[in-house]
């Protein structure tokens, strides 16, 4: 069982409670793949997604995770909520709890807001992104399908590659890995790369050849266009050039590595077309597996909070 009412990272998560997770996943996908879209798992709650970012997939995934479990579900978005009228977070999270809220999935541009939230509220907050710090159930399903596509995740060499410094997927993916036993590699323009990673267990590679030599997964990173005003690379065609997975590195991974991204892609910049749409990739399988994993999250925090609060 899961320690606590919330998911707010995996930097606090133990290896048991991941494992958990992904265990519950792969009973989730099962049910999907039979077309059972029709649950009583959450039946008698209410999720309500508040997003003060946009999102496409993990927005919609944590929705079609509730629906598909029975939950009634709500989504709110801050550029027409009460926030554009000055109300707080915590304001607004103790708004949802006098509307019996259960499940809150909460994607924030400051790192940290979703741990503030739950220790203002009675509902389960579930991190979905928060500023430049986590993002868990990326991470949980990009570990997901390392584990169904390669048989497990121990011993495992995994680069990734792109813009680490903005990357909530990178930072959730090392400690999520790690305590799995993976190892972690990564390689970025020095001005893209955070300062002192290796002290959380990441091999900072100085070539792009390095991080990919043996790897059992390739996963490129999306280039945060809305950061590129800060003068961080000289241009994206250069970046292209120098720092994006061409189709020939491939050859020197592992046999059978796998190409993730977590999306959306800018084709032709973090990945070649080829390899986005190539044998070896799986993007589109992790959109799958992240329904997996959202509706997993969401069936163990019930049975905390049926057990504990």
């Amino acid at each position: 069982m899961l320690r606590s009412k919330d998911l707010t990272g995996l930097y606090d998560t133990s290896a048991e409670e991941i494992v958990e997770i992904l265990d519950r996943a792969a009973e989730m996908k099962a049910l999907l793949a039979r077309g059972k879209k029709s649950g009583k798992t959450l039946a008698g709650t209410a999720l309500v997604t508040l997003f003060y970012e946009n999102s496409t997939r993990t927005r919609t995934s944590f929705e079609l995770a509730g629906k598909y479990l029975g939950a009634h579900e709500v989504n709110v978005a801050a550029a027409s909520s009460s926030v554009q009228k000055g109300e707080t977070l915590i304001d607004t999270g103790r708004t949802l709890d006098a509307l019996k809220v259960d499940f809150i999935a909460m994607r924030h541009p400051l790192a940290g807001a979703p741990v503030l939230l739950a220790k203002n509220v009675s509902a389960s907050v579930i991190n979905a992104g928060d500023g430049m710090n986590e993002h868990p159930t990326q991470a949980l399903l990009d570990m997901f399908t390392m584990r169904e596509k390669l048989g497990g995740i121990k011993g495992l060499k995994v680069a990734i590659l792109g813009d680490i410094k903005h990357s909530r997927v990178a930072k959730s993916n090392l400690f999520g890995l790690k305590k799995l036993g993976a190892e972690v590699y990564m390689y970025a323009p020095r001005t893209l790369m955070p300062a002192e990673i290796e002290k959380l267990g990441a091999h900072v590679c100085t070539s792009m050849e390095e991080a990919i030599d043996g790897a059992d997964c390739v996963m490129g990173l999306r280039i945060q266009l809305e950061r590129q005003k800060g003068g961080l690379f000289p241009s994206l065609s250069e970046y292209s050039r120098f720092y994006g997975v061409k189709d020939g590195m491939l050859a020197l991974a592992a046999k059978g590595a796998l190409v993730m991204h977590p999306g959306p892609v800018n084709r032709g910049i973090e990945l070649t077309p080829s390899l986005i749409d190539g044998g070896n990739s799986v993007i589109n399988e992790q959109v799958t597996n992240g329904l997996a994993v959202r509706m997993a999250v969401l069936s163990l925090l019930r049975e905390y909070r049926e057990k504990n609060l």
